[in-house]
């Protein structure tokens, strides 16, 4: 079977629902497939489009789509162009998907599989993003104020930090150790002489152009804990 119709016959079999029991019908005839897991009062009607997702419509992602073909890759680094072919596959159903079905209704849906790219997709960042800040704001960090912490380097030290992963290490060290050493100099004039703070780090290694620029961003809690 052609490529092509593989994928048509796919994406046929993910607006698939099954008709047992029927569905009551409107007053105009057409016919709404309720799913009991879903919120109260949420429809999901039959003949609607259900399309993959499209992560790269317009912008980086049609740039690269039409410019990756006649691109070698030379004069950048391997895991660069990974990246960026990586990012080209995600939410492609020819790459790869997980079969979901509604145990009450039994509508089935073809999710793809994400590329998990770091950088360069709004899609896999974004989520990674929420994931994180969730993580953080729920189980990590207390209900007290948080500053945030920006620390750049020279150009000239950027290329080191990006593939010396035990001077990126250090150099964050020495960070950490100031942060937290005025965080305790503002509490012992404060009266708290043994008074600890904390901190956690995120690495960004691109600037707002995707260009190298290895910076850590930390956030400190805005005071001091006495024992």
């Amino acid at each position: 079977m052609h490529e092509d119709s593989r994928l048509d016959a796919v994406q046929r079999r993910q607006l698939r629902v099954e008709e047992d029991p029927p569905a009551p019908e409107d007053d105009d005839g057409s016919r709404d497939t309720f799913c009991g897991n879903q919120r109260r009062g949420s429809v999901l009607r039959r003949g609607l489009p259900c399309p993959p997702r499209q992560v790269h419509p317009t912008g980086i992602g049609r740039f690269l789509a039409e410019t990756a073909a006649a691109t070698d890759g030379v004069g950048v680094p391997r895991f660069i162009e990974r990246e960026f072919r990586d990012f080209l596959g995600c939410g492609a159903l020819d790459r790869g998907f997980a079969r979901v079905r509604c145990d009450t209704c039994r509508f089935e849906r073809l999710v793809p599989f994400s590329c998990k790219a770091r950088a360069v997709c709004p899609s896999c960042g974004g989520r990674r993003m929420a994931e994180q800040a969730a993580h953080l704001v729920d189980t990590v960090l207390p209900t007290v104020p948080v500053c945030q912490w920006v620390l750049t380097v020279p150009h000239r030290l950027r290329y080191r930090l990006a593939f010396d992963h035990a001077l990126c290490r250090a150099v964050l060290g020495v960070f950490i150790r100031t942060v937290l050493g005025w965080y305790g100099r503002r509490g012992r004039r404060a009266g708290i002489p043994e008074g600890q703070s904390g901190t956690v780090t995120v690495v960004q290694r691109f600037g707002s152009g995707l260009e190298l620029n290895v910076h850590f961003h930390t956030l400190g809690l805005d005071g001091v804990f006495a024992p």
